[in-house]
C-alpha cells in the first residue's frame, strides 16, 4: 500500500482501482455526450461550445489549471483532419472533382458539428488522468455509487426495516 493510499482510503483512485475498466469507458461515453464524467448529470457546455468551470451537480472542476485539456483536445481534433489531409494525399476526389468536393464538405461540416463531443471526450480524459495520477491537492470529489450499488443498499434497507 502506498503512502497515498494511506492518506487517501477511500480516495477515487482506489474506488477507481476497485471498479476496473467500466469506470475508464463510462467516462468516455459521458465525456462525448457532453456530460459531467464524475456523475453523468451535468453538463460540460452552456450553449455550443461554452466550457463550464464545474459540473453543477457534482461539483467536478473540469480544468483545474487553465489548458490541463490542451494535449487532449489537440490530438481529438487532428485525427480527423490527419484523416482528411490522408485523403487529399492519395488523390480522393481527383477523378470525380463533384464527388470529392462533397465528400469534403461533408467531411469539413462533421469536424464542426463534433467539436464539442470531441471536447468533451478531451474533458473526459484528463478526469480520467486526475483519477489514474492524483494529486492530494486536486479537487476530485468521491465516485458516485453505482446504480447496482444502489439498488443493493436499497434493497438491504427494505429488509432491515421489515424486520
Amino acid at each position: 500500500m502506498s503512502t497515498l493510499d494511506r492518506q487517501f482510503p477511500d480516495s477515487p483512485t482506489r474506488q477507481l482501482q476497485s471498479r476496473g475498466r467500466a469506470t475508464v469507458w463510462t467516462a468516455l461515453r459521458r465525456g462525448l455526450s457532453k456530460r459531467c464524467p464524475h456523475c453523468g448529470k451535468g453538463q460540460i457546455f452552456s450553449g455550443w461550445s461554452r466550457h463550464l468551470d464545474r459540473c453543477s451537480v457534482c461539483g467536478l472542476v473540469y480544468e483545474r489549471n487553465p489548458g490541463d485539456t490542451w494535449a487532449f483536445t489537440i490530438i481529438g481534433d487532428r485525427v480527423p483532419i490527419a484523416a482528411i489531409v490522408v485523403l487529399i494525399y492519395f488523390g480522393y476526389g481527383r477523378t470525380h472533382h463533384l464527388l470529392g468536393l462533397i465528400t469534403f464538405a461533408l467531411l469539413g461540416v462533421l469536424l464542426v458539428w463534433t467539436a464539442p463531443n470531441r471536447w468533451g471526450a478531451g474533458i473526459a480524459l484528463h478526469y480520467l488522468s486526475r483519477l489514474y495520477w492524483p494529486d492530494p491537492q486536486d479537487p476530485v470529489p468521491p465516485l458516485p455509487q453505482s446504480t447496482t450499488d444502489h439498488h443493493e443498499n436499497t434493497k438491504h434497507t427494505k429488509t432491515h426495516e421489515e424486520e
